[in-house]
């Protein structure tokens, strides 16, 4: 069976090892903790929220520098590994044929892909195989082992601190171990600790995305994330539409009420069969392993494919316990087949960043987001055919003239990015973003006196804004730093340099 799935994962998944870094990747190598000798010890700084999956991208260039075949093998090896855990630990818990099934599902179902091929996601990777090396042990009656393993879990992302609440369902559902009850509350102990220090570092660290430096508040994220949910249900049932920036409204009225209560409904349905760790237990897993993601802590992204990685230990076993008495076993073959193939096709899209945005434009058109992107990645004419286009579809947007403004600089044509900045500017008046790439634009024409004008103006609107304090630094205007602004490490860095 290991070497079936072992197999399977490699036909779906093995040609991501020529993919290239994607979005966040490339942050991994601008981080002197990982780049530097001394960074094994530098990932473990206080601030860091993700030490160990840190730790093992402090190897990945220690061993491979910034290739990225290094660190896509190490994320596949990951996923091989979490995929084999899958079907040893679910043989202990439901049916051997359930668990073989549950085990495939898990290893090459397309949701899984995202979680695989983004190489920033090892956290994910990382912390559901210490979930799942937790749940071995616990299986087997060592619960502190267990407890040992969900401690390094939390290391590694901190979204796995649902994983304690998944033991406390399956020790309901079981044997109800009076011996389980001290090490479940350790755990319980170590997610709430580990939540709040993450929570509190959200709301200090610049950038982070999350909390209130998400955008949205927590009814807001909440009631949106009813739809997100079921869309996941659809992605599940029917593997189709998987995307890097999906189209999910925001919906703080009574679309997202009835989203919730569609989701209510289908867990009361699955706690009608909760005696034993059968079908309706494992759709509940699924759920409360979701949950720290798509519940009530904002996040950035209203829904990611990923998510679905540690909550498909859930749902695969549901599938497993549904599909294994099925009349025609050929169809489980052909399923599996089709979900190798799907697996593929969708991987092959994110060997290319132009191809995942344009695959991003068909799922979600009406969106300017994954125009502005493949934009970026596409060559200087197609970006300017995408940006002219999205123009048409939302005139009054700011940031699309200040996309085209950016092209044209990038392209050496600062009388026409000129022109585009004072657009965004009209459209959106006092955006310091606008008015410094505006000042960049009159420096690069020799403008110098307006050039430095507009930079001040943005410091008026913004007086954290790096880009504009450092234009003017380099105009040879030095500027004092307000105490109160925090920028990441590597513009710190850029600022403190000769």
């Amino acid at each position: 069976m290991l070497a079936a799935i072992a197999a399977a994962v490699l036909f779906s998944f093995g040609g991501l090892l020529s993919a290239p870094f994607q979005f966040d990747d490339h942050a991994i190598l601008a981080d002197p903790a990982i780049t530097s000798p001394s960074g094994w010890r530098e990932v473990w700084r206080p601030s860091q929220t993700r030490p160990l999956t840190y730790f093992t991208f402090w190897l990945n260039h220690a061993v491979g520098g910034e290739s990225p075949v290094g660190y896509h093998a190490v994320n596949l090896a990951l996923h091989l590994a979490s995929s084999a855990l899958v079907w040893i630990c679910l043989r202990r818990l439901i049916p051997g044929q359930a668990a073989a099934i549950a085990a495939f599902v898990f290893a090459v179902h397309p949701a899984q892909t995202e979680a695989v091929a983004y190489v920033f996601a090892r956290s994910t990777l990382l912390c559901t195989l210490l979930c799942l090396a937790s749940l071995l042990p616990w299986t087997r009656g060592s619960r502190w082992w267990a407890a040992a393993a969900f401690g390094a879990a939390l290391l590694a992302k901190e979204e796995c601190a649902a994983f304690p609440a998944f033991l406390l369902l399956l020790h309901w559902a079981g044997s109800r171990d009076r011996a389980e009850r001290v090490p479940l509350a350790a755990m319980f102990a170590m997610a709430a600790a580990f939540a709040a220090r993450v929570a509190f570092l959200a709301a200090v660290t610049p950038g982070s995305g999350a909390g209130q430096q998400s955008g949205f508040g927590a009814t807001q994220y909440f009631l949106t994330q009813g739809f997100a949910i079921l869309r996941y249900f659809q992605l599940l049932a029917i593997p189709v539409g998987f995307t890097v920036d999906p189209a999910i409204p925001l919906m703080a009225d009574w679309r997202g009420v009835v989203s919730w209560a569609a989701i209510l409904f289908a867990a009361f349905v699955a706690s009608r069969s909760f005696r034993g760790p059968g079908a309706g237990f494992w759709f509940l897993a699924g759920m409360v392993l979701l949950m720290p993601t798509s519940s009530i802590f904002p996040a950035q992204d209203l829904a990611a494919d990923r998510r679905l990685y540690l909550p498909m230990l859930g749902f695969a076993a549901f599938t497993g316990l549904i599909v294994r008495r099925t009349s025609f076993p050929i169809l489980l073959a052909a399923g599996g087949a089709v979900l190798c193939m799907l697996s593929y096709a969708r991987a092959d899209v994110w060997k290319s960043e132009l191809a995942l945005w344009e695959d991003a434009m068909r799922w979600a058109p009406d969106k300017l987001r994954p125009r502005l992107q493949a934009a970026r990645a596409a060559d200087p004419g197609t970006g300017l055919r995408l940006l002219e286009d999205a123009r048409n579809r939302a005139p009054g947007d700011p940031t699309v003239a200040s996309e085209l403004g950016r092209l044209h600089l990038a392209n050496g044509r600062p009388s026409e990015a000129l022109r585009e900045f004072g657009r965004a500017l009209a459209l959106q008046p006092g955006d310091p973003l606008a008015l410094n790439q505006r000042g960049v634009a009159l420096f690069q024409l020799g403008l110098r006196e307006p050039a430095i004008a507009d930079f001040r103006h943005a410091l008026d609107a913004d007086a954290c804004q790096f880009d504009a304090r450092y234009n003017l630094r380099k105009a040879g205007i030095f500027t004092e730093v307000p105490e109160h602004c925090r920028w990441p490490e590597s513009r710190v860095r850029l600022w403190q340099a000769p």
